[in-house]
């Protein structure tokens, strides 16, 4: 049986500030995809948040890029904005940058991962939600979990993952991608993905002769970039990726392992400051030291004949109480740099934030040398 999983989110109101999502909107969002279950337009669902990103997880038949399952997204989001308007919230709407729906949600603002595969006997499926950073934030756990024997053993001891996989790459700024196999590759995978704000993973696949169908990904990240479709700072990217996990991928241990080390990221304060990804439980998804730091959560799904069974919250657990302490005392050091790179972005990544402002300013002040 062929499934799709969704996960659309957008950013329709902060409560209070860039912090939360207000329970009201995710009431909002749970009624219209009830209704849509009820329509058998989708067939199952969740609603959550991540700081002030309201997350719709689904399940369909309808393939990737459905217009009917977008549209129902963009309607969700509409009807979440209404409310977040008559409570004042901040920012709301702020994500939807069109006044239409045009067949697809891509390109619109909301951030969009959807995966079609062939369901398994088990089917253990992972949504990760990012807030306050940018889809390069995924670039060093998603080639850990694939590609990076330390950090998964199975690449070496599972005959099913020896031969590696297959890296789909896109180039954000070119707009161009590159499909590259690993561990042949791994040192050009490497040269790109380590410069994260241009190229991101958007995909792997297992490679062909392998256990699963080589055509059907077994990992997808969101790659929408706001600024890009704004035109100028609008808030954070705020990244969202599904992963499947064992039975010829990576064990459901080995997929989280990558997030006990918090990375730095860009993002955080006014989308502006590098600062650590902190993995935390839904309960702790929100962002109020500096509004951040940069959050991930992980909610695990097993999927049944094309319906959610979960989620189990995967961060929710003091074995991560150690990685939040480190990313604690990093955001303390990282602060401390107040105004001064590298806390604060280069100025290349500040291109589409408020400072093109302030140097229009004092352009007639400046004098040749």
């Amino acid at each position: 049986m062929k499934v799709t999983f969704s996960i659309i989110k957008a950013d329709v109101g902060g409560w209070p500030g860039h912090s939360l999502v207000h329970p009201k909107l995710i009431e909002t969002a749970e009624k219209e995809l009830a209704k849509a279950v009820k329509d058998k337009v989708i067939k199952s669902f969740h609603v959550t948040h991540v700081g002030d990103d309201l997350e719709l997880i689904m399940t369909h038949t309808k393939g990737v890029d459905s217009k009917e399952i977008h549209k129902l997204a963009w309607r969700t989001f509409e009807k979440a904005t209404d409310v977040a308007k008559e409570l004042k919230l901040y920012g709301a709407g702020q994500d939807l940058l069109s006044d239409a729906f045009s067949g697809n949600i891509r390109g619109m603002g909301p951030g969009v991962a959807e995966m079609e595969f062939t369901e398994r006997k088990g089917e253990p499926v992972v949504a990760f939600m990012m807030d306050k950073t940018e889809p390069g934030a995924f670039n060093l756990p998603i080639y850990r979990m694939f590609a990076d024997p330390f950090n998964t053993p199975g690449l070496v001891i599972d005959p099913t993952m020896h031969s590696g996989f297959v890296f789909e790459i896109w180039d954000i700024m070119e707009h161009k991608k590159v499909l590259m196999n690993a561990p042949e590759e791994m040192y050009d995978i490497l040269a790109l993905i380590g410069a994260k704000s241009r190229f991101v993973i958007k995909r792997v696949f297992p490679k062909k002769g392998g256990k699963l169908p080589a055509d059907e990904p077994v990992a997808v990240i969101s790659t929408e970039k706001l600024y890009q479709i704004a035109g100028e700072y609008v808030g954070k990217d705020d990244p969202v990726a599904i992963v499947r996990a064992q039975s010829g991928l990576p064990a459901l241990g080995e997929v989280l392992e990558p997030w006990a080390f918090p990375h730095l990221v860009s993002g955080w304060m006014r989308g502006s400051h590098n600062g650590p990804i902190m993995p935390v439980g839904i309960k702790d998804a929100k962002c109020t030291r500096f509004d951040g730091p940069p959050r991930v959560a992980a909610l695990g799904f097993q999927v049944a004949n094309g319906e959610l069974v979960g989620p189990a919250d995967l961060f929710d657990d003091p074995a991560w109480d150690y990685t939040r302490e480190k990313a604690q005392y990093v955001a303390e050091y990282m602060r401390r740099h107040g105004p001064f790179e590298p806390h604060r972005l280069p100025l290349e990544d500040m291109e589409y934030t408020t400072l093109p402002n302030v140097m229009k300013n004092l352009s007639k002040r400046f004098k040749k040398l």
